[in-house]
């Protein structure tokens, strides 16, 4: 697996997006979406120079990161049960998929620091999709006022499963619109600076639209499950 020439192929593609939004690069991070890859393959996207890993899977992460000596962010992606927080949340840098207040209830009672977290929006109102409504984030993001081990830096979203990328760009330009609503509120709390979107099929359109961590698995480390360990 030539992870290399595949990081240098989509950085070039986010270059070329962000010529056209008339964005700074170092504005975008890659997520590696290293969950069901190997241990190796794991190790060689880091060696490859990145800095961020994305993992939905606690034994599979905690297990990596009993394996890999290579400093990295560890980023959780995936819906986190509630019962599996306190495996979890003083294991990573940042959580992507903060979406009720039963999560965030125990978050605040396992955490021993204050965690990074992504708030997870149903932008396209697909049932098969996880997240609050648009026009529920900001009472939600309100009420964590008093949640002094979290801190919203940002919305996270998915696009549909579609080729078309009017709806795609429509799905991102509306989180987009509410970031930058939520950030002009100034909450202490939650800065809201950030975007977590965009995946291997529609990151360059992410980026055009505002994007600053693009989560990037097939496209970059390959097929899940392939020379899983």
């Amino acid at each position: 697996m030539q992870i290399n020439q595949n990081l240098e192929q989509i950085q070039q593609k986010i270059n070329q997006s962000c010529a056209r939004a008339n964005r700074s690069v170092s504005d975008v991070h890659i997520v590696a979406v290293t969950k069901s890859v190997s241990i190796e393959r794991t190790e060689e996207a880091l060696l490859s120079g990145l800095k961020h890993l994305g993992e939905n899977r606690p034994e599979e992460m905690l297990s990596k990161q009993e394996a890999i000596s290579i400093p990295a962010n560890w980023h959780y992606i995936g819906s986190l049960q509630t019962r599996k927080v306190k495996q979890v949340i003083n294991n990573i840098n940042v959580l992507h998929s903060l979406d009720r207040m039963s999560l965030a209830e125990e978050i605040q009672k396992r955490a021993s620091n204050v965690i990074d977290c992504f708030v997870q929006v149903n932008v396209s109102a697909e049932d098969s999709k996880h997240g609050i409504e648009p026009e529920d984030v900001e009472a939600f993001i309100e009420s964590l006022k008093d949640y002094d081990k979290i801190r919203v830096i940002g919305l996270m979203t998915m696009a549909p499963n579609t080729v078309d990328e009017y709806v795609i760009r429509q799905v991102f330009k509306s989180l987009k619109t509410l970031q930058m609503k939520i950030s002009e509120k100034n909450y202490k709390h939650a800065p809201c600076s950030e975007l977590s979107m965009g995946m291997s099929n529609d990151y360059e359109i992410a980026v055009e639209e505002g994007a600053t961590y693009v989560r990037i698995g097939t496209a970059l480390v390959g097929e899940e499950s392939e020379d899983l360990t």
